[in-house]
């Protein structure tokens, strides 16, 4: 099974990592040689790590804990969305907005004023309203919708929350290290593993490679619930 999964990741280019000039020296424990300029990442290293990740979340899952599943690049943003949606769990995949784990006041402001432009049609004052109003008001409801359509129903901090390239996201590394919430993710050669609790090395630029490290966590959460 262990050799099988090290040939599809290899084939969807798991341990292609970035320049060496670009690397993290906390990463080296990961890593195997260089290779052209391009770091190698240890598959065998991932696949470890893999199981710790997927081991935590499951365990969270049989207890019916809520999970973030964080990714806003362009080439994570449908992996995240049809993770979350997979599992039931939530998702942030367009913009991270500050403070939404640590001012969680103000999201939910946010999402309230997006129940309300949702349903502006059935309020008293939708009549009164000018074509241009409403069509500002359209915009306003499409941005908010962007946002926050993965956390509208998230009314409490999540117990865990997963990232892919936690080198980028790290204003949601930082609001989730305040809140002490434990961090799952996809750790790049540029990327610092001691940021995270359960880092997995692997190339988090490759749509194929984000797919395939997310898929495994997923059908480990969902075999979690089946039991």
């Amino acid at each position: 099974m262990i050799n099988e999964l090290i040939s599809e990741m290899v084939d969807a280019g798991v341990h292609y990592g970035h320049q060496t000039k670009k690397w993290n020296p906390r990463m080296k424990p990961f890593l195997m040689k260089d290779k052209g300029g391009i770091y190698i990442i240890n598959l065998e290293k991932t696949v470890q790590q893999l199981d710790k990740a997927t081991e935590f979340l499951s365990d969270l899952v049989s207890k019916n804990k809520q999970i973030l599943f964080v990714g806003c690049k362009r080439q994570a943003q449908d992996a995240i969305r049809e993770a979350a949606e997979a599992t039931g769990q939530h998702y942030v995949n367009h913009r991270w907005l500050g403070g939404m784990l640590t001012n969680a006041t103000t999201v939910r402001k946010s999402v309230e004023r997006l129940r309300y432009l949702e349903n502006i049609e059935k309020q008293p004052e939708f009549k009164s309203m000018s074509k241009k109003e409403l069509a500002a008001l359209g915009r306003e409801r499409e941005k908010l919708l962007r946002n926050l359509r993965g956390v509208r129903n998230l009314e409490k901090k999540p117990d865990a929350i997963v990232i892919v390239d936690s080198a980028r996201e790290t204003i949601a590394v930082a609001e989730a290290q305040r809140l002490n919430i434990p961090i799952v993710a996809i750790v790049d050669t540029n990327a610092d593993p001691a940021k995270v609790d359960f880092p997995i090395p692997g190339n988090d630029d490759a749509i194929r490679s984000i797919r395939i490290i997310l898929q495994n966590l997923v059908d480990g959460m969902l075999a979690a619930k089946k039991n």
